[in-house]
């Protein structure tokens, strides 16, 4: 008789499964309205989503809103109940964190995601705030705009010629199960704030707008392919494919990389991509490594690249790691006619990295 052969599941495995979806389950569901400028109306969009879900029957409270609101908000916010923000040592208002969690609404909306909170504060920052919130299986709907996500700030500092004090990690942002871009025309915000053309003329002021616009799209769309990377991960499914082109320039300290990195930027911009510039982390380096390593990371930061600092001891392993937990599609490498130029990196190896790769493609840069 044909004995029936069957591959068993590995248990250690599915117990890890059923916990992390156990643990996702437990939390609040976070939904994010993320502006590309101010004026775009995300307060709006978020206070009419918290509008409709009450009329489905859902328990709806607001947590938090701005100092001031347009009369569009004031008149959604009468229709809604709302708990009122404490004050701290006669500081500025706080959201009140510990009434939410006793009164235990099914959603919250928390507008001003980013404010800090003054000390003494139950959470240093608001985004904390709405992290506990969640953490005990309250569901928070929220908005911010770009500007004030700390990953993203520099860049959007050179577009906009302004810097933003009060951040939130991006780390944060990818939490959400959901993630809307209020895509309102350039010209509309400057309709409901004008402010943002002083100084410089609406037309220049659009140009601004479309290209914080762009930055925004790229965001979102990050957000998005991070949850589906959770989702996968959460239940055990491999991921052979990505959403976008991501490219990992490596850098040492050893070699000028500025042309590697700007073919890198290139190739990002012509694929709608990201880009990212990584080296490995040693703290014994001559004053001239030093040297080096710092031109490459001002190289990348003028590109828009994410610098990166990697642990660990085999660089090969190191990278290629890193790649894969980014979705990373293409790597850019150096490689010097001499021996004794990359040989940290790769020396006689570069066929181990190409060989190791397993489905990205390598691009070899002499150096």
């Amino acid at each position: 008789m044909a004995q029936s052969l069957t591959r068993r599941a590995d248990p250690d495995k599915l117990l890890r499964f059923a916990e992390a979806e156990e643990q996702h389950d437990r939390r609040g569901r976070l939904k994010v309205f993320l502006g590309y400028s101010s004026g775009v109306g995300k307060s709006l969009r978020m206070l009419n989503e918290g509008r409709r879900r009450k009329e489905r029957g859902e328990d709806v409270v607001v947590g938090a809103t701005q100092p001031s609101s347009s009369p569009e908000a004031r008149e959604v916010l009468q229709k809604l109940e709302v708990i009122p923000l404490r004050i701290v040592d006669g500081q500025q208002p706080v959201m009140d964190v510990e009434t939410i969690l006793h009164r235990h609404p099914r959603v919250c909306l928390v507008d001003g995601l980013a404010y800090d909170n003054p000390p003494g504060s139950r959470n240093a920052k608001r985004w904390q705030d709405v992290e506990e919130l969640l953490q005990n299986g309250i569901s928070v709907v929220t908005s911010v705009n770009l500007q004030y996500i700390e990953d993203r700030r520099e860049q959007v500092e050179k577009i906009r010629g302004k810097s933003a004090t009060q951040t939130i990690p991006e780390s944060f942002l990818q939490m959400a199960d959901d993630i809307e871009l209020v895509d309102a025309p350039a010209a509309s915000c400057l309709l409901h704030a004008p402010e943002l053309a002083e100084g410089s003329g609406a037309t220049e002021e659009q140009k601004r707008l479309s290209e914080l616009r762009g930055v925004a799209l790229l965001l979102t769309a990050d957000v998005v392919e991070h949850r589906l990377e959770e989702y996968l991960k959460r239940n055990g499914i491999s991921q052979t494919w990505g959403t976008q082109e991501r490219f990992l320039v490596w850098v040492t300290p050893w070699a000028d990389a500025s042309a590697m990195i700007a073919s890198g930027k290139r190739n990002a911009e012509r694929f709608h991509g990201e880009i990212y510039v990584a080296h490995l982390a040693e703290p014994d380096l001559s004053p001239a490594e030093q040297s080096v390593l710092r031109n490459n990371l001002e190289c990348a930061a003028k590109a828009g690249a994410r610098a990166v600092a990697l642990d660990g001891v085999d660089e090969v392993d190191v990278v290629l790691q890193f790649a894969r937990e980014h979705s990373i599609t293409q790597i850019f490498v150096g490689h010097g006619a001499r021996g004794g130029l990359w040989q940290r990196i790769f020396g006689g190896t570069l066929d181990r990295i190409i060989r190791e790769s397993d489905g990205l493609d390598v691009r070899v840069f002499p150096l």
